[in-house]
């Protein structure tokens, strides 16, 4: 296993890693470990965006919203001649 180094670590973001670490329940190492396998993971060939965009934003939970009445139809594109 390597060792890194993180020199010139702003005080504000310092903070804001000690509360997450915190509010997941382990240290600010593990918590940084957490976060770059997360972000270097590789996706697998069969999954696909609009999976990883919903694993990416479980943990906010869902939101449910109203769809609106359409006062039209749909109509055709005009392009300009």
């Amino acid at each position: 296993m390597a060792t890194l180094t993180i020199r010139d670590l702003d005080d504000e973001l310092r903070c804001r890693l000690r509360v997450r670490a915190a509010g997941h329940g382990r240290s600010m190492e593990a918590e940084v470990r957490a976060i770059l396998s997360e972000a270097l993971a590789k996706p697998s060939a069969t999954e696909r965006v609009g999976t990883r965009i919903h694993q990416r934003f479980a943990d906010v939970g869902g939101l449910d919203l109203e769809q609106p009445n359409r006062l039209e139809g749909p109509q055709a594109a005009t392009l300009p001649t």
